[in-house]
Formats: C-alpha cells, structure tokens, sequence
C-alpha cells in the first residue's frame, strides 16, 4: 500500500459504487484533483449492480462487478455486529466490501479506497463510531477516504501523504440532501436515483421470510433467495413451505425456479388460480394441505371438491379436496411482527 517510486505515476483510488448520488459526487469530487478513480459494486440475490452500471456509463467511471453471494450468505449467519432493524447486517456488510475492495487495491496497485458515505446521514450504520467499526474491520484502516464528509473525520493516509487534497473534500453530514443537490447541480448531473436503498434486507416482509428460511432449511440456495421475492410464503410445519403466486407474473417467476428434481408443483384444474410451489416436496398430510390452500386461492366454488394437479419428481397426479379460503390459510403465512 505504498506510492510507486515513479512520482509521477498517477494517483489511483477504488471506491465502491451503490449507483446513488453520494457515489457520483464522491467519485467526481476525486477526479476534480487529477485523481484516476474507479469503481467496484457488488451483487448478491438482496441487492443488485444495474444502479452502479448506469452511473458508471454516465460518469464515464471504469466499473467492476462482483458476486459475493456465498460469502454473503456465511456473513448472515451470525455478523460480528448484527443486525439493523431487519436482517441487514450494514456495518459488517461495509466492512466485508471494504476488505474485498482492499485486496484488489493491494494487487493491482490503487493507492486508497473510497466511498460516497455522509457523516450522521444514516443513524445505525453512518454515525462515526460506525465509520471505524468498518475501518477496523475492513482492515484497511487508514485507507479509506470518504471525500463528502472527510473534513469532518480524521485524515486518512492518503489525506496525510499528500496524494488527496484534503482541503478539496467536503465537510457534508446530516440527512438533509440540500448540498447534494445542489453539486448535482452544478456538475450536471440531473438523472440519478432516489436515496432509498435498494437491499431487500432492509424489507421487513423479506427479511421475515429469510429468517424463517435461515431457522428451518439446512440447505439455501440461490433460488431460494429469489423465490423469496415473489408470492405468499406459508409454512405448514417445520420440514415443509409453500409458495403461492399472487399474479400472473409472480406465478411465472415461480415457475422458473421450480426444480422437477426436487420440488412439487400445485394447480388447480379447470379453475383459474395460482401456482403453488412446494419446495423439496413433503408428505402426503402436507400436499393435501398445501392442495387444499391452493384451491382456496383459486377461482373454484368454495363448497365443492376440486381437482389440483400436483406434479412431483415421481410423475403426476390429480387430488381432489375441499379449498381453505384465506382468512382461515393466512395462519400459516410467514410475516413480518406485527
């Protein structure tokens, strides 16, 4: 992590890129002192890069992306620091970036890391004792220049060796987006997304039936992760859930992730309806009862006996049972407290 000897190799910083407008300012902020700057995100099944690549083709900012859905999912087990209102664990999510982005600051020869983080903007995760939690946990303490807000932090490394222009970086906290603004302003930058974040951890919807995954399924996946975006999640007991579509859409959605190796598939016949996933299958008890929650959410008359086709690794058959509307079904939905 040290200058090459040739003084005038540029300064090169990685930063990691949300898609946000804190992002892009802190991006441009750097580039406005001569700096080469580049970007880094990353994508799991809760958050994704389409944001990062749009401000990367806007800006005109070398971007990279990266995968770290498997050692997000051991991340989740049990971070360091916990969870936030849901099950975004944000401190210990920067920290592991950080540490990602360190590795590939070290091999390929970047002098610092950086990032579009405002001082107090978010009350858990941006507030200073949060700010060195990340540092010390990256392990890249030091080396993390955060140029919104880096009047109002301690120098880092860089900011003490000369190679980032401390008096050129902004002394930006708080959650107002007035100062923002108006640099988006100024620098002509008019299309860029709202501040809202975009991790489905911070969904208490999701988040409910993560934790309900994490607590019954030895085994997660990938497209357990992504059906969990999609329909109602019921649990029946504690080896067995199913999926419920709740539109077209979401019912095509299901069907993508259906594994015929595995998994059970639910429909009624004759009646439109939705599709009911029932993932990694279950016993005789449990599919009666899942075709029986299926035929309530489906447009068949509530006081006869309809047919469902279940389709199962072993071939397909039809059952015939009585519907279980939703109010008496919704017992068994998997939500959020309160």
């Amino acid at each position: 992590m040290n200058r090459p000897p040739d003084p005038a190799a540029p300064v090169r910083g990685l930063g990691l890129c949300s898609g946000g407008l804190d992002s892009m300012l802190s991006a441009l902020v750097l580039r406005h002192q001569g700096l080469d700057v580049e970007w880094i995100t990353f994508e799991t099944p809760f958050f994704g890069a389409d944001k990062a690549r749009l401000a990367a083709g806007r800006l005109g900012i070398p971007l990279r992306v990266e995968n770290i859905t498997s050692r997000y999912l051991e991340l989740l087990k049990d971070p360091p620091c916990g969870f936030g209102k849901n099950m975004n664990p944000c401190m210990d999510c920067h920290a592991l970036m950080f540490r990602i982005a360190g590795r590939i600051m070290e091999k390929e020869g970047f002098d610092f890391l950086f990032s579009g983080e405002v001082l107090g903007q978010r009350p858990f995760s941006q507030n200073r004792s949060a700010l060195r939690y990340v540092e010390k946990h990256s392990g890249y303490r030091g080396f993390i220049v955060r140029p919104l807000s880096a009047k109002l932090l301690e120098p880092s490394i860089p900011e003490q060796r000369g190679l980032v222009d401390r008096q050129a970086l902004l002394d930006i906290s708080g959650r107002s987006r007035k100062r923002q603004m108006a640099l988006a302003k100024k620098w002509g930058i008019r299309d860029y997304p709202s501040p809202a974040g975009g991790c489905l951890l911070t969904d208490p919807g999701y988040s409910a039936r993560l934790r309900d995954l994490y607590a019954n399924d030895a085994r997660i996946d990938v497209a357990a992760l992504e059906l969990l975006k999609y329909g109602r999640h019921l649990r029946l007991n504690p080896q067995v859930k199913i999926i419920v579509g709740r539109t077209k859409e979401e019912n095509e959605q299901i069907i993508r992730y259906f594994d015929s190796r595995s998994d059970f598939l639910l429909k009624v016949r004759k009646y439109p309806g939705p599709t009911v996933l029932m993932p990694r299958g279950g016993d005789e008890p449990a599919v009666m009862l899942a075709a029986s929650i299926c035929a309530g959410y489906s447009k068949a008359p509530e006081t006869l006996p309809v047919a469902v086709r279940v389709a199962t690794p072993q071939g397909r058959k039809t059952v015939n049972v009585l519907g279980i509307g939703p109010a008496v079904a919704k017992k068994f939905l998997i939500r959020a407290a309160g």
